[in-house]
């Protein structure tokens, strides 16, 4: 269960950044980006470094709700996308990482190229130092997943909410199963990287479409 609850929060981190009204400016910086009636696509299956850098008021705690679709791209056994939040420094063209910040991942690669990532569907945090260093912070394997993950499942958004405080590093991911909003999974950021400060966040694929859109 507690697998689950982190992939659930590695898709909701994931649907952060457009959670916010009035988005002051954001960048498409690497990939093809096209919003339809309201829903963000990245369209390219073949970008690795698809990035959106948004810059957000940062408010000392929100809210978020959003949802997410797969369209394409893991045909050929790889794909990943996730979100750096509260980064200081961003970098507006491809890059590895995103200043300081912390980066929520959600990995399919049935051959990595390195050992501390499993094989098939898992999940990472990553806490980037830079546009070019990230240190792995954690990882897990969701491959238990992997048989939920049917054409008819992938075909429909997956709606998720969270809360996350700039000041405490506390984070709650919401059960959507749970309509009352009373169920949550709840952890907290490293104190020493606190309190978060920046205020911009990086969407990113890697070589998968996908599609959002802001509940």
């Amino acid at each position: 269960m507690k697998h689950f609850v982190f992939f659930l929060l590695v898709l909701s981190l994931t649907s952060a950044l457009f959670a916010q009204e009035n988005l002051p400016e954001y960048r498409f910086t690497a990939g093809s980006w096209q919003e339809i009636n309201g829903r963000l696509y990245q369209n390219d299956a073949k970008a690795r470094l698809a990035k959106a850098n948004i810059q957000i008021p940062r408010d000392p705690s929100q809210f978020y709700e959003f949802d997410v679709r797969y369209e394409a791209g893991v045909e050929d056994g790889q794909g990943g996308f996730g979100v750096h939040i509260f980064s200081d420094k961003i970098y507006n063209g491809p890059s590895w990482g995103s200043g300081d910040s912390y980066l929520f991942w959600l990995n399919y690669d049935e051959k990595p190229q390195t050992k501390s990532i499993p094989a098939g569907l898992s999940a990472q945090v990553y806490h980037s130092r830079s546009n070019t260093a990230m240190d792995l912070v954690t990882s897990v394997d969701l491959n238990e997943y992997v048989p939920l993950l049917t054409t008819e499942t992938l075909s429909y958004p997956i709606s998720f909410r969270f809360f996350i405080d700039a000041a405490s590093g506390e984070v709650r991911v919401y059960d959507p199963a749970d309509g009352s909003g009373s169920s949550y999974y709840q952890f907290f950021l490293e104190k020493k990287d606190l309190p978060l400060k920046g205020n911009w966040v990086a969407l990113r694929t890697n070589g998968i479409k996908l599609s959002f859109q802001r509940k």
